[in-house]
This record gives C-alpha cells, sequence and structure tokens, in this order.
C-alpha cells in the first residue's frame, strides 16, 4: 500500500452542474437504482429511506433516480424522503426506457405532448412541483431524440425543470442534445459511466463537456462494486440481481474475470487509510469536468463510506500516475447494461 494522499483534504463543498444552470451539487451525490424492485437483488424500502437520509446528515444534496428504477418506485421514495423540505434536495431523474430487456428499452416517447405527459408523471411520484434535472435515458440515437429536446426545452420554460440533458457514452449523441438546444441554451447536464474500469470518457466525452459548460454525473465510480473490492471468482448472485449475468454469460464472464485482475492489481495503489471504493470515488471526483458522482448507498454503512471519500481530497499526482500504471488514461471496457 501507498502512503497517504499529499494534497489539500476536500469536502463536499458544491460544485456547479454545468456553466448557466445556477444549481450548485455536492460533488458526492447518491443513486437511487437499487431500491426493491429494482434489478439488485433483495431490498427494503426503510433501508433505502435511511441511506437517503443519512447522506442529507452527512452533507449531501444530490440525489438522482430514474422513472424505470423500480418501475417508479425509486421516485416515490425519494418524495416520500423530501416531503416538507424540498428545499433541501438537488433532484435529477431520468426518462426514456421502459425497462432493461432487449427491444422493449425502446422509447415510447414519440410525440413531445407524450414526452411532457412522461416528465409530469416522474414529478407526481416524485410529489414535487419540478425536477432540478431531467435526462434522456435512452444511450442511443434514434428518431424520437428531437422529441425530447423539444419537450425538455418547452419544460425548462414552464419551470417544471431546470436543467435537461443525456445519459449516454455517444458523443454524437451528446453532441446532438446541445446542437438542437435552440432557444433553450443546449444541453445542461451528461450523465456518464466513469471509473477507474472505464476511462474512455476521458478521450473526448469529458473535455467536450468542459469546454461547452456541461455539467458532468458520473455513474458507475464504483463500476458497480467491482471497484469495491468485494468480489471474487467464488462470488454468486442472486437471480434477480442483473449482475448475475457476470457469471452466467460468457462474454460478460469473461470481462468479468478481466475486471477482477484489474482491481487485484489496483490494490497497491490505494492508501492504507482508504477502502480501494475510496479511492475509486476520488478518482473519479478528481476529474476537473466532474460536478458529482453518484454511487449508489444501500444503507447507512455504505453512505458513510462513500460520503468519507471527499475528506481524502483530490488525487495527488503520484495517486493517479499510480492508476495510469495498471489502467491507462482513456482505456475501456464493455458495460452492462449499457
Amino acid at each position: 500500500m501507498t502512503t497517504a494522499p499529499d494534497t489539500p483534504t476536500a469536502s463536499l463543498d458544491q460544485r456547479p452542474l454545468g456553466a448557466d444552470t445556477g444549481i450548485a451539487v455536492s460533488p458526492m451525490g447518491l443513486g437511487l437504482w437499487a431500491v426493491p424492485g429494482s434489478q439488485w437483488g433483495p431490498a427494503e424500502d426503510r433501508d433505502t429511506l435511511t441511506a437517503i437520509e443519512t447522506a442529507l446528515d452527512q452533507g449531501v444534496n444530490f440525489f438522482d433516480t430514474a422513472d424505470v428504477y423500480g418501475g417508479g418506485h425509486s421516485e416515490v421514495l425519494l418524495g416520500q424522503a423530501m416531503k416538507g423540505r424540498r428545499d433541501k434536495f438537488t433532484v435529477a431523474s431520468k426518462i426514456g426506457w421502459v425497462d432493461f430487456n432487449g427491444e422493449a428499452n425502446r422509447s415510447q416517447y414519440d410525440t413531445v405532448e407524450k414526452l411532457v405527459a412522461g416528465v409530469e408523471s416522474n414529478l407526481k411520484r416524485l410529489d414535487t412541483d419540478h425536477l432540478d434535472a431531467i435526462q434522456c435515458h435512452v444511450f442511443y440515437e434514434e428518431p424520437n431524440t428531437p422529441v425530447f429536446i423539444e419537450g425538455f426545452a418547452k419544460l425548462k420554460q414552464q419551470g417544471k425543470v431546470r436543467a435537461w440533458g443525456v445519459s449516454t457514452s455517444d458523443l454524437g449523441l451528446l453532441q446532438t442534445f446541445n446542437a438542437k438546444g435552440g432557444a433553450s441554451g443546449g444541453c445542461d447536464v451528461l450523465q456518464i459511466d466513469y471509473s477507474i474500469l472505464n476511462r474512455t470518457a476521458e478521450a473526448e466525452i469529458l473535455p467536450f463537456c468542459q469546454e461547452h459548460g456541461i455539467g458532468v454525473i458520473v455513474r458507475g465510480p464504483i463500476a458497480m462494486g467491482l471497484l469495491a473490492d468485494k468480489f471474487d471468482a467464488s462470488t454468486t448472485f442472486p437471480e434477480d440481481d442483473f449482475r448475475k449475468a457476470w457469471i452466467d454469460d460468457a462474454d460478460q464472464n469473461a470481462q468479468y474475470k478481466q475486471d477482477l485482475e484489474t482491481v487485484a492489481n489496483l490494490r497497491s495503489a490505494v492508501p492504507q487509510d482508504q477502502t480501494m471504493a475510496q479511492f475509486a470515488l476520488r478518482f473519479a471526483m478528481s476529474h476537473p469536468a466532474v460536478s458529482a458522482v453518484i454511487p449508489g448507498g444501500r444503507n447507512v454503512k455504505q453512505v458513510t463510506a462513500n460520503t468519507a471519500a471527499a475528506s481524502f481530497g483530490l488525487l495527488s499526482e503520484s495517486e493517479q500516475a499510480a492508476i495510469d500504471a495498471v489502467v491507462a488514461p482513456h482505456a475501456g471496457r464493455k458495460i452492462w447494461p449499457a
């Protein structure tokens, strides 16, 4: 193990979510995919609500959800947590996928009216009159893309959303969202998979966001648990956990084994006073394009450990070099789900 980081400590001091939104977020957020009824195995409502409360108590103000998480249940739980104190929460949600399986995930929003009605359903589940950010959850280019852009712009003009953008790792789609913004000012935010194991965004997408003032929300900073260094070749996953495919699917299993080897090679780079997950979170927060990272936190222990990562500061040059020696800048991997 290396010595402790040689940079000044950081904190949960807020960062702008895009250049022109007027929205400030804690660099450590909370992702709310892993709720009861999602694809992450067994869960309890009380654990999600306690995780939200813990995050809030520890300085987190940014919470990310989606209409498809638990079939809307994630939004409902966040709405319950916000009741009577909406001003303490900066909330981002997503719309676009019907579910996560095959052709069924093709967007049903083929008119602006349907898109606006869909976002109003997000608002109803969240029990709020506005979203701080709404994102298109469809990661591919399709004929419906102009519907999202026009619909989001209309919702912004109506005051129902403060900012809008897209969740994608495709530069062309991001450019389309940004170029066709018209009077709305273009794309405000991008959500993207970015971690030590998947650094492809560093090549073009993160610089593009910096150039155009687009706020970056990082999903997958712990690579769906891989960078928590808690899995090995004997790990099994419940039937209702999408990660079971890492074992059952030949292609995914090959990558899983490669990822386990990479994680093992990273251990010597992790400072003695940190977990690998905290080190991975610091990596994602250290990129200057990043506004917030949104690791999942299913309980008090996970949320507390995640928020503590900020106290260790941004990566030092020596820590970054140690990571680069294991996973080269811009290096990537296939992400499941995409």
